[in-house]
């Protein structure tokens, strides 16, 4: 899954960044451009996922909330740390023509890491208030509701609750406001985005619960869940009666919201079947193998898409030559990430060998 995000950001990125002239105006560029609607939601749920994993093993080993809350929470602050040495790579290389507020930029890689930190936060406050026997079902739930309560609180937060009076370097942190007065639909706020992590939180704990683990229709069954969600958010978006005074669909509405929640659902399915069944047991997978570092390509794949070692001619390129260029970078990162598994596994046995003791 985290390799059909890499794969999503990078036709999103590429397009974006390449395409000019009528190539802007096209069909071709509109349906590209939704599906950049898609990674980002998929890196935060598969970070839920992947966290309730943790969650779950550091619970098996008994030890207290205290230490799993700060255990995740470190790593959530070394992943924000991450994101902010990002934004200084990216000002540094843009020198002369990036204006410095985007040092403040909030970015995927912050929000992940701020992902990281509320949900160690929510994990070690509400574990010692449960029963061993209940802890995955009350995480669940209570992830569940986290999850929905930020995404009904989006739209008063970036609208009549904005708080106004925080330093915007701050307040974009709730609202995505940046410098310019509203809040911005390309920037990753805490509200909505975290909200997919929370959910991904409780899909993870649902995936390891005794049932899941006996029952191969478990992941099918959370695709079926993911229609329901669908409809049920269509349905509510068709009603006459509205709960917010503004109402932003694309953005902040919790009708969309639970449709991308559901998209995510039957992804996580239809790659479940994949893997279990289909073409992920042939052999190499370029998407798993990419997935295992997406980190590495996100980090990578930007500068020569949109910062100053662009392949291609920014906002110049027709269709066919910027699908070219997507093909290189694709082909191109999937090297990198092939080398950085091979090498890093390289690096362990160097190091194992020069810790050896002298015989």
């Amino acid at each position: 899954m985290r390799g059909l995000a890499c794969v999503l950001m990078f036709q999103t990125h590429c397009y974006d960044a390449w395409l000019g002239g009528d190539a802007r105006k096209s069909k071709f560029f509109m349906w590209s451009q939704l599906g950049g609607t898609l990674p980002a939601p998929l890196f935060l749920f598969l970070v839920g996922i992947s966290f309730a994993l943790v969650v779950d093993k550091l619970r098996q080993k008994n030890l207290p909330a205290s230490q799993i809350a700060r255990s995740t929470i470190r790593r959530g602050a070394e992943i924000f740390a991450l994101g902010l040495l990002f934004r200084l790579q990216e000002f540094t290389l843009a020198w002369g023509w990036a204006p410095w507020t985007d040092l403040f930029r909030v970015d995927i890689l912050n929000t992940i890491g701020l992902s990281m930190i509320l949900m160690g936060l929510f994990c070690g406050s509400v574990l010692p208030l449960l029963s061993a026997s209940r802890a995955r079902i009350g995480l669940g739930i209570g992830a569940s509701a986290v999850g929905l309560t930020i995404a009904l609180l989006t739209p008063l937060l970036w609208t009549s609750w904005r708080p106004r009076w925080l330093p915007w370097p701050l307040e974009s942190y709730i609202d995505g406001v940046h410098n310019l007065g509203e809040p911005q639909a390309w920037l990753f706020p805490v509200f909505p985005w975290t909200a997919f992590a929370f959910i991904g939180l409780a899909v993870g704990l649902f995936l390891v619960s005794d049932w899941a683990k006996k029952n191969n229709a478990a992941p099918v069954a959370l695709g079926a869940l993911g229609g329901l969600l669908i409809y049920l958010a269509k349905w509510l978006d068709a009603r006459p009666g509205r709960l917010y005074a503004a109402y932003d669909y694309w953005h902040t509405s919790p009708n969309f919201f639970l449709i991308r929640v559901g998209l995510l659902l039957l992804i996580l399915a239809a790659v479940y079947v994949w893997c279990r069944w289909g073409a992920g047991q042939w052999g190499f997978s370029p998407l798993i193998q990419m997935g295992q570092t997406s980190l590495l390509v996100y980090w990578v794949h930007i500068e020569f898409v949109y910062g100053r070692f662009s392949i291609l001619t920014k906002r110049a390129q027709d269709i066919r030559t910027a699908s070219l260029g997507l093909l290189a970078i694709f082909l191109s990162m999937l090297v990198l990430s092939v080398l950085r598994t091979r090498l890093k596994g390289r690096g362990a046995q160097v190091w194992s060998w020069t810790r050896r003791p002298a015989t």
